[in-house]
């Protein structure tokens, strides 16, 4: 995507088609057309319902179990069950806002952060107050250096106006794939590398200076400062009741205009795509996920909903909230050896399928797509494939895994016409997929 995150927006607010699903995340922005600052937030919604005291608001915590909110990071894990585990932890808690966004093919935490930054802010808060915590992170990358200054501006102001009781540090982190991982942010805070770490114990367990830790994405954060105010009824309104709720996508590829939209969950991926104006050529797959994601053909994939369970079905994810529409004159297999590069570039070297399997499988994925094949290629990707996941010190190399493996299935046609036959033309068009330059984390280093 070549536009900024708000220009999609501001074209959708002046072509009236702002908020077709009541929008709530975004509802400031269809509203006003404008970010949202301490005094207009402060207006639509008043200050964050804090609580009283300061051990653990059996009340909010309960009411998030009630919504079914679950993470919006990826894992898409129960929101509640997290806040309740770190609610019992021993000790005072931490609270890690995860706003690091490593998947390439997301704009979505950049996009909230940048529009309603202080919904996020409010989830926050009030997370903390919820688990009993004694102090807030917010992890940012260090490549988007004026959100760092406009979040770190946000905060103070915060707390000149007295609205936050639990100190909140906004931290700058090398912005590499892996750096997103929770247990990355808990090494770093803890004066470590950037690098995921073995489980257990998971963070809600100890983590940050070896305290029960809640890490939570700040979609989700911002989802939670909702239904503080307007309850867990509210926030079932919209989307299915086996999954409630409203919840960002980054929609690119062969759409009429890509972009962030907020959609409910339990929306078709065809209807997801006419969110961004339809489909501007045909399609022949969608990439659903992202980078850790899973290739879809695209005639059946429309019909599926966008649930965790429903795509599981069928053989995908939500992940990032990530749908890349390719078209039909693309080469999905050239596209899917650009991404395995990247992953295997961008691993921490920390374990043998990280430091060999996955460049192994990048390399067959490169043969294949340019060529020279050889008779047992195919063979040797579903047997690497086969192997990774599972085997490494975190879930880097299962994600590279499943896209390589579910490439081989979708392009299925492709895979024969490129052994048979050599690269196809549509193999040297330029790339659908916003793949990085192919550099090591070493060249920015891990602290």
């Amino acid at each position: 995507m070549n536009q900024r995150p708000d220009a999609v927006l501001t074209d959708q607010v002046q072509n009236g088609r702002g908020g077709p699903h009541g929008a709530r995340l975004l509802h400031g922005w269809y509203s006003t057309g404008g970010r949202a600052d301490l005094a207009e937030h402060l207006h639509r919604y008043g200050p964050p319902p804090l609580p009283p005291g300061r051990r653990p608001a059996t009340q909010l915590i309960q009411a998030v179990e009630e919504s079914g909110l679950t993470g919006r990071g990826g894992a898409a894990f129960p929101t509640g069950r997290k806040l309740r585990s770190v609610s019992e932890g021993r000790g005072p808690a931490v609270v890690v806002v995860n706003g690091m966004e490593s998947e390439p093919a997301s704009r979505k935490d950049e996009v909230l952060l940048d529009l309603a930054p202080h919904l996020v802010l409010d989830g926050a808060a009030l997370a903390a107050s919820a688990v009993g915590a004694a102090a807030v992170h917010l992890c940012l990358p260090r490549t988007r250096a004026e959100q760092v200054r406009r979040l770190t501006a946000a905060v103070e102001e915060r707390g000149r106006a007295g609205l936050d009781r639990i100190p909140v540090r906004v931290h700058a982190l090398p912005h590499h794939y892996v750096s997103s991982e929770e247990t990355s942010l808990v090494r770093w805070l803890n004066g470590g590398e950037a690098r995921p770490m073995a489980t257990p114990p998971r963070p809600f367990e100890k983590g940050v200076d070896g305290r029960p830790t809640l890490v939570d994405n700040v979609e989700t954060l911002a989802h939670l400062a909702l239904i503080a105010r307007y309850g867990a009824g509210w926030f079932r309104g919209t989307g299915r009741p086996d999954a409630p709720g409203t919840t960002l996508v980054t929609l690119s590829g062969a759409v009429r205009v890509p972009g962030v939209y907020e959609i409910p969950l339990g929306t078709p991926l065809g209807s997801v795509l006419d969110s961004a104006g339809g489909v501007a050529e045909p399609v022949q797959a969608i990439l659903v996920g992202g980078f850790f994601g899973s290739w879809l053909p695209a005639a059946p994939a429309a019909g599926v909903p966008f649930t965790k369970t429903d795509l599981a079905a069928a053989g995908a994810g939500p992940g990032a909230g990530v749908l890349v529409a390719l078209p039909q004159d693309a080469c999905g297999l050239a596209e899917t050896a650009r991404v395995l590069d990247h992953l295997a570039a961008q691993s921490a070297r920390q374990c043998g399928p990280c430091r060999f399997g996955l460049p192994a499988v990048a390399d067959d994925l490169i043969q294949l797509a340019w060529g020279p094949t050889d008779s047992a290629l195919i063979e040797r990707l579903h047997r690497r494939t086969g192997q990774l996941p599972g085997r490494g010190a975190c879930r880097h190399p299962d994600g590279a895994a499943r896209l390589a493996a579910t490439a081989l299935h979708a392009f299925a046609d492709d895979v024969h016409h490129h052994l048979t036959s050599g690269p196809c033309a549509a193999a040297g068009r330029r790339p659908v997929l916003p793949v990085p330059d192919a550099q090591g984390p070493e060249s920015e280093g891990w602290r």
